[in-house]
């Protein structure tokens, strides 16, 4: 993700959210937009793998606070037109639509901001933040860029109930750039190391005057990084990154929930030059069972039991996840009710497990036999006949009206 994304990009388009949105909406939004332009959903079809990737990079600043206060915060002082160059923009140097991001700096009321410093400190850029206004000869500050940070990335990976529920050790393959594997990452020739700057003599930025100001900006010589390499890897042309398929494997914990997201730490794209990797995302997605359902950390079943089975009480046998437990149906239990079965759910983390909720559903027959209908029939005539007295009540006030 590049500084100008910030700055051009509406995230909040991208995922079809307000803008005050909450973290709920802007997961909802992200499961369903993956799902529909999911490569493995729209194959062969580069405007969706396109759209998918777009979708990925929204979640990935939208859905952590800190990036998303960052990005806000830039979209709302460029709209301002603090930084565009006219009146009122103070004394900044530079701007968007000449300087570049390199120049961006805004001084006005007593204060300096310096806006190369705000995208810097989002992208880990060292010394590409750019030139500030530093004030009245103030001296600029230096920064040495080790390397760039490589991207988050984003995957998906579906999982049968069993498997999430047991916790499984996958692989899972990811496509993009990656470590050179000739040159380690350091985007020199094996044998070869990158050398100190001259220009900059390793600070990543030089100074440069104009008047009464000072200004530090990205030295033109090595690009920001501190150091150029004289002899480049035939490999990755001194990028220190290659687009190659990796296998990462990748450990899902017991219990774990459909639309879980979970970090996998360093396992993104690596880092340009030497910097360090991206971070590896994985939304899972976990089958419906033919049986159990989940309700947070409790399993339900539903057990379908006879009208007789109901009325005296019964016994009965019910698989779990790992087996079978009985369950005591109380004489006299109605229909829809849940039983409880402590222990027998999802696994949680620290060992402990939910519970498993047991829906008794009586089942009434379709067709009786002669002598079950005889039967029903002399039951009937010992039920009492004030059920319904108070509903009989309401009725004939009622229908008393209507005459």
């Amino acid at each position: 993700m590049s500084q100008r994304d910030y700055l051009e990009k509406d995230y909040y388009k991208v995922l079809g959210v307000d803008k005050n949105a909450d973290q709920a909406e802007i997961a909802k939004a992200y499961r369903q937009l993956a799902r529909q332009y999911h490569p493995d959903a729209n194959p062969d079809n580069g405007d969706a793998e396109a759209r998918f990737k777009e979708i990925g990079e929204a979640y990935q600043v939208l859905s952590d606070p800190e990036k998303r206060a960052e990005y806000d915060q830039v979209r709302d002082l460029m709209g301002s037109g603090a930084f565009r160059g006219g009146p009122g923009a103070g004394a900044g140097y530079g701007g968007f639509g000449g300087g570049g991001f390199g120049g961006g700096g805004y001084a006005g009321g007593g204060q300096a901001f310096d806006l190369g410093d705000l995208l810097g400190d989002m992208f880990s850029e060292g010394a590409g933040r750019g030139g500030a206004a530093t004030g009245f000869g103030a001296p600029p500050r230096g920064r040495t860029q080790a390397g760039r940070r490589g991207r988050d990335v984003e995957t998906d990976l579906t999982l049968s109930f069993e498997d999430a529920m047991a916790g499984v050790t996958t692989t899972l393959r990811v496509s993009g750039p990656a470590e050179c594997r000739t040159c380690g990452g350091s985007g020199a020739r094996p044998g070869t190391q990158p050398q100190t700057c001259g220009t900059c003599g390793g600070g990543g930025v030089v100074t440069r005057d104009a008047g009464m100001f000072g200004f530090s900006e990205p030295c033109p010589a090595c690009g920001g990084r501190g150091v150029q390499i004289t002899d480049p890897c035939t490999t990755c042309a001194g990028s220190g990154t290659e687009t190659r398929s990796r296998d990462i494997r990748a450990r899902i914990p017991a219990g774990v929930r459909d639309g879980a997201r979970i970090r996998l730490k360093g396992k993104g794209e690596a880092g340009q030059h030497g910097g360090p990797p991206g971070d590896l995302y994985v939304t899972v997605h976990v089958s419906e069972h033919e049986l159990f359902g989940r309700r947070g950390d409790d399993l339900t079943l539903r057990v379908p039991v006879t009208f007789t089975e109901a009325a005296l009480g019964t016994k009965l046998r019910v698989p779990t996840l790992d087996g079978a437990v009985t369950v005591k149906v109380p004489a006299g239990t109605q229909s829809g009710k849940t039983l409880r079965v402590r222990g027998r759910g999802a696994p949680k983390s620290g060992g402990s497990y939910g519970d498993l909720l047991v829906t008794v559903e009586v089942v009434v027959p379709r067709k009786l036999s002669r002598t079950q209908k005889k039967m029903l029939e002399d039951y009937a005539a010992t039920e009492p006949d004030d059920l319904r007295s108070h509903l009989d009540a309401v009725v004939a006030e009622r229908e008393g009206r209507g005459s």
